[in-house]
């Protein structure tokens, strides 16, 4: 019996897909597979695996470190590795292989490698249980709450990021230090001329590029727009059910950096890069529930906008927008985008057709595709845990009937408590919540907690170029 088998892993649907897959592999003449798992920041680690080996992996898993659950966003070791007591989960001390299970229905052909397969895995430990640690677990045992209490959740992405002309990848040894040295880049165009159809053209020669291996992939690639900064992008995914949303987010992103490096570009998802004349860029997540009888349960009756239901858990998002923070916008770099009067929210707030606003209600009275657009997270999230945040959140908020309070029309002028300014900040929200705990569990909270304890604590070690300029001469 084998692995899969053994700890009952696999749903039928699952198991009619490797069966499938099996056959699919062979007739395209495949020669490798890639084995993935999106890691605690949303990065895809993994291994890859040759043809043969890759069909006994389907039915027993593939061998994997969880050495890599440890390492902050450079991968520094955010604890020291033979120290590590588990973070609560004894089964996790002394970082034991962990075992990468495929799933099935996440298989695709990469378009940009030859003959070459991709699929999604999931962390088990050996003794056939999840890793708590497994983030894509963490929002699939939200979404089986959520659907326990009634519900399926919707979620359609807007994702900005730059695309630069990289002219030097730094990759002598002298520039590989611990992070390496960023490259060098130059703009790929001049931007400042929103959704300009000239503007788009200049950047077509990869766009396009782009496009046609996101379709290929199967990506429901909606719309590809060109932003306001100098190379920024944006593009748009059609609305799925949660878990394939994120799933696609994970594998669009490293899609757009691999094709564009293999082109000569550079692409980040780095909320605010330290660039001349650089505007921010955001994840704008959409989202709305609904029921098997009626759909999108968000649209209010007659005058009213949104239902009772969609005004509970946007009453949720608010409450508990300072202790999600930390899983909406997990960077030190992506709090300085809440900026007034940037189209970045800076404060607790909804409102009704408001860009300016955390939340935005998008649609109108009597449109059946009604449904929230929470404007706070930035590019480089974990799809899970960001669209987990808003499932905890707003399942509170169902709970406990929470009222969001009144429309803020003058989103940055409004009296409403500001979003947390720093990582920092962020985090000592998360760690201190009952909530956060509750549905989460101490070992996550502590895990995720020192994960980016670390990467706070060596950015405040670090010397800025700001002191620099500010107190090196004058003192």
């Amino acid at each position: 019996m084998s692995f899969v088998e053994r700890h009952g892993i696999r749903t039928d649907e699952q198991a009619d897909a490797a069966e499938r897959i099996a056959a699919r592999v062979r007739e395209l003449d495949l020669r490798q597979v890639r084995i993935s798992w999106g890691d605690q920041h949303g990065i895809l680690r993994g291994k890859t695996v040759e043809v043969g080996h890759f069909l006994s992996t389907l039915r027993e898993g593939k061998d994997f470190q969880t050495a890599t659950l440890i390492f902050d966003t450079t991968n520094n070791p955010a604890v020291p590795p033979f120290a590590a007591d588990g973070f609560g989960d004894p089964r996790m001390t002394g970082l034991p292989d962990g075992v990468l299970v495929p799933d099935p229905t996440t298989f695709t052909v990469l378009p940009w490698v030859e003959r070459t397969g991709w699929v999604l895995a999931d962390l088990y430990y050996r003794n056939g249980d999840r890793v708590p640690f497994d983030t894509r677990g963490v929002l699939q045992r939200q979404l089986e709450a959520l659907e326990s209490e009634g519900f399926g959740y919707v979620a359609g992405v807007e994702l900005e990021f730059y695309v630069m002309r990289l002219t030097d990848p730094r990759h002598g040894f002298a520039d590989s230090g611990w992070p390496p040295a960023a490259p060098e880049v130059t703009a790929l165009s001049h931007g400042y001329q929103y959704l300009t159809e000239n503007r788009g053209d200049e950047a077509d020669a990869i766009l396009s590029v782009l496009r046609d291996n996101l379709v290929a992939l199967g990506l429901p690639l909606a719309t590809v727009e060109d932003e306001w900064g100098p190379g920024q992008i944006e593009f748009t995914f059609d609305p799925l059910p949660g878990l394939r949303s994120a799933d696609n987010v994970l594998l669009a992103r490293s899609a757009i950096k691999q094709i564009c490096r293999r082109h000569g570009y550079h692409a980040t998802f780095m909320a605010r890069p330290a660039l001349p004349h650089i505007v921010s860029s955001g994840w704008h997540l959409h989202q709305s529930l609904s029921t098997p009888d009626v759909g999108n349960v968000f649209p209010g009756e007659g005058d009213a906008l949104l239902s009772t239901t969609a005004m509970h858990y946007l009453g949720g998002l608010l409450e508990h927008a300072p202790v999600s923070s930390l899983l909406s916008t997990p960077t030190v770099n992506g709090y300085k985008r809440y900026i007034a009067q940037s189209f970045a929210p800076d404060r607790i707030a909804w409102a009704e057709e408001n860009r300016g606003a955390m939340v935005r209600v998008s649609g109108a009275r009597g449109d059946a595709t009604t449904h929230l657009e929470n404007r706070v997270g930035e590019p480089a999230a974990n799809p899970y845990l960001y669209l987990a945040s808003q499932l905890i959140c707003g399942r509170d908020g169902l709970a406990r009937k929470l009222d969001p309070g009144p429309s803020a029309d003058e989103a940055y002028d409004a009296d409403r408590p500001l979003l947390p300014a720093s990582l920092e900040t962020a985090l000592h929200h998360f760690e201190q919540s009952a909530l956060m705990r509750r549905e989460l569990g101490d070992p996550f909270v502590d895990y995720l907690s020192a994960i980016k304890r670390n990467e706070v604590n060596r950015f405040n070690a670090a010397v800025t170029d700001w002191e620099q300029r500010e107190y090196f001469e004058v003192y």
